[in-house]
């Protein structure tokens, strides 16, 4: 008889991909070893991956399809946000391959839709466009994912797990409720570049802003990175 395919062996691909990934990260992530943990054979792998970045933009795609159906199930930016931390906690091995050089293509111009739902829930709270609510998602999203990582990296768990979910949402409440006591006119730095663009797919783009003139400095012209490109 035929031998039959295994409806299994992708999800055992990825998996193990995750697993090498967060024991000795790019140097452990070779094909032959992702073939091995995964119980297959390396031309096996290769007929379904192009070579390892396919795997790792496999993983990167199928982790924000599993983090934005937990999303969509809340119905507020609080709600999201700790689901959000749950999510991290019981995936760490992927959520945190998620991240690596998140801000560089390819990655940068894949579609983050956990971001664009979390900064849409933003919107409707506080008025405004999506656009104009990056910055602060991108505060909101900095103290999610530093309080996930501190808990994944240092084994957190019981009483303190549970403290430090909540005092991150108590920060995240905190950010949230004088971004709409001040309207958003007040924060620190340069105003946000019109074309740095983030979570948006084929319009995502990444640019390097010099510094706001001072009085005694002269302008220079904002350069643009050389990652940056158009999907």
């Amino acid at each position: 008889m035929p031998r039959q395919p295994d409806p299994q062996l992708e999800q055992r691909i990825l998996d193990a991909a995750c697993r090498l990934w967060s024991r000795g990260g790019e140097e452990a992530l070779t094909m032959r070893g992702i073939a091995k943990a995964a119980g297959t054979t390396t031309p096996t792998i290769y007929e379904r991956y192009r070579d390892r970045d396919d795997i790792l933009r496999a993983v990167r795609i199928q982790t924000r399809v599993e983090l934005f159906a937990v999303l969509g199930r809340t119905r507020t930016i609080t709600q999201a946000c700790e689901r959000y931390l749950e999510f991290a906690l019981e995936h760490p091995h992927a959520y945190g391959m998620l991240f690596d050089a998140f801000a560089q293509p390819p990655s940068l111009h894949e579609p983050w839709p956990s971001f664009n739902l979390m900064r849409q829930r933003l919107t409707e709270r506080l008025g405004g466009t999506p656009r104009q609510r990056t910055r602060l998602m991108l505060s909101v999203w900095s103290l999610m994912h530093g309080t996930a990582m501190l808990m994944i990296r240092g084994g957190v768990a019981g009483p303190l797990r549970t403290q430090m979910i909540h005092s991150c949402l108590d920060g995240i409440e905190a950010v949230i409720a004088e971004a709409a006591r001040s309207k958003g006119k007040a924060h620190s730095g340069p105003k946000w570049p019109a074309g740095l663009i983030l979570g948006e797919a084929a319009d995502s783009k990444v640019i390097n802003v010099e510094p706001e003139a001072g009085p005694d400095k002269k302008s220079r012209p904002t350069r643009r990175s050389k990652g940056t490109s158009q999907l």
